[in-house]
């Protein structure tokens, strides 16, 4: 397949009129062909607009046809072979299996949700017959969810493929039965159009409306709020910074019709190391950490940034272990030269603040935008006074938190933001301390993980990837998971429908087959 440069609108490839680029690989500072033309205003209007129009035709398609669609696309985007590989691998700089694995989840999360539509237990429906015998009498009740609207998905820097395009959000918004309007990330702008048209391919072969999907590039001050600020536009997806998240919220909210912006933003993640688990295992802990802090030049959201431990000698194991892990890690390339010194920065402000010393540094590597690794230490009280000890650095840094008992780990907890994660290590003697760190660790994280690291976020039924703010900007929800579709839709009641009227899904013959909740009572398709 050929990349154009080209904008994604329906079912046209056409050239952008504003502001020219060209990606950037990484690792060498090279430019490559072809240039992408940024769109305009007019561009947003015209895929926002098609979105609109297809909107009724999408989401009343049957349940089979709409899964059948998914599992084109991931089709599709399998069928484009090493050359997608080999382009993102020199528009992010990341490796060939790293890449390989996230086409995989590309793919499979397509898939699952496929079959979550397939299912249909995500339209929730419920009937409650009429009782006209009843004083007051009750009417004929039915309930089912349908899908918001168009939705402006944002592609992420840091996942070029499952983060993107057709990532996570794409997905679940597509498969609630919404038209998606995407806004390519600049740093893999041909990885975008090459997933972008396998997508494209797939709404025409689908027989779909082509406004169903579009891809636009553009900066996000001009793109990205002109498409938030759209009429047509009733949710947002978004994962990347604080500061873009809430720009996307406010100009969100702002809106004659406010609409819910679903932004992943910051988040440190921290690993919470209790006494037993320490003397049992400080050393393996520590060794084990460092591999979870540096993978992908720590460019995950689920990086661990904060660990929180008490003072002594297995802390000094710990220490020590860590340090000599860290000290032997090459600095791998990261995504854009804007990240990387955006990391520099931070590691550098970070070693600067009062009370915070540097433990170890990783290797310098060898490419024009390598991230060297970086872990500090400070105290508890320091920690708990500071508020900028609490920042997120993007890569590959960390932070020691000792405290002095564990009463102060719970202040620490309780301290701390909302976050996607938050780890504990333990074993059976710290029941006590686990027990009571536990009820805080639930109100102040998405995913609570035991003995183990949170770089890696599985694609499943049970997964949640959210969390409070500033994890978040709606903890209600996860952008990952078979939960995700649950962002992008909206209950609906029929009162007193004539049965010719009624939609198949609430039909007395139940004619798809679903699972559904009639007068309190589960009843099994």
């Amino acid at each position: 397949m050929t990349i154009n440069g080209d904008l994604l609108i329906g079912a046209s490839a056409v050239k952008g009129s504003a502001a020219a680029f060209r990606a950037v690989n990484p690792a060498t500072g090279e430019q490559f062909e072809p240039s992408f033309s940024s769109g305009t205003v007019d561009d947003v209007e015209r895929a926002c607009e098609l979105a609109g129009e297809a909107f009724d035709t999408y989401r009343n398609t049957s349940l089979e046809a709409r899964a059948a669609f998914l599992e084109l696309a991931a089709q599709n985007i399998l069928d484009l072979g090493p050359q997608l590989i080999e382009r993102a691998m020199q528009e992010s700089g990341l490796p060939q299996a790293r890449l390989e694995g996230e086409r995989g989840r590309t793919v499979g999360q397509l898939r699952l949700f496929a079959k979550v539509v397939r299912d249909g237990h995500f339209l929730a429906t419920a009937l409650d017959s009429a009782l006209p015998e009843r004083t007051p009498p009750r009417p004929d009740l039915r309930l089912r969810k349908i899908g918001l609207g168009p939705v402006a998905v944002f592609g992420a820097s840091n996942f070029p493929l499952a983060f993107s395009v057709a990532g996570g959000d794409t997905a679940s918004a597509l498969a609630a039965g919404c038209p998606v309007v995407v806004k390519a990330h600049g740093a893999h702008p041909g990885t975008s159009e090459l997933v972008g048209k396998a997508v494209q391919a797939a709404v025409k072969a689908a027989g779909l409306p082509e406004g169903v999907f579009s891809m636009l590039h553009g900066d996000g001050r001009t793109i990205g709020q002109a498409l938030v600020s759209h009429p047509a536009i009733k949710a947002v997806g978004f994962t990347g910074s604080r500061q873009g998240g809430l720009a996307l919220v406010r100009t969100a909210a702002a809106r004659e019709e406010p609409i819910p912006v679903y932004a992943e933003m910051s988040s440190i993640n921290p690993l919470f190391l209790l006494p037993g688990a320490m003397d049992e295992k400080a050393a393996q802990i520590g060794t084990g950490f460092i591999d979870s802090l540096v993978l992908g030049a720590g460019q995950f959201c689920t990086n661990p940034g904060l660990v929180v431990a008490l003072e002594g000698a297995a802390l000094d194991r710990f220490r020590e272990a860590a340090s000599t892990a860290l000290q032997g890690k090459v600095g791998t390339t990261m995504l854009t030269p804007g990240i990387h010194a955006a990391f520099n920065s931070g590691v550098e402000k970070l070693g600067k603040e009062a009370g915070v010393s540097l433990v170890a540094r990783g290797q310098c590597g060898t490419t024009a935008c390598a991230g060297q690794a970086a872990l500090f230490e400070t105290d508890a009280a320091n920690f708990l006074a500071n508020p900028a000890l609490e920042d997120e650095i993007f890569g590959a840094s960390s932070l020691i938190v000792r405290c002095a008992s564990l009463e102060q780990f719970r202040e620490v907890a309780e301290h701390l933001g909302g976050q996607l994660t938050a780890t504990v290590f333990l074993v059976e003697a710290d029941k006590e301390a686990a027990q009571a760190l536990l009820p805080v660790l639930e109100r102040k994280a998405g995913r609570i993980l035991i003995n183990g690291y949170p770089t890696g976020v599985e694609v499943s039924h049970a997964m949640v990837h959210g969390g409070p703010f500033p994890a978040t900007s709606d903890s209600r929800s996860t952008s990952v998971g078979a939960s995700a579709i649950d962002r992008f839709l909206r209950p609906v009641s029929y009162q007193d429908l004539p049965a010719w009227l009624l939609p198949e899904a609430l039909q007395d013959a139940n004619p798809l087959g679903l699972h559904r909740v009639k007068n309190g009572e589960l009843l099994r398709g």
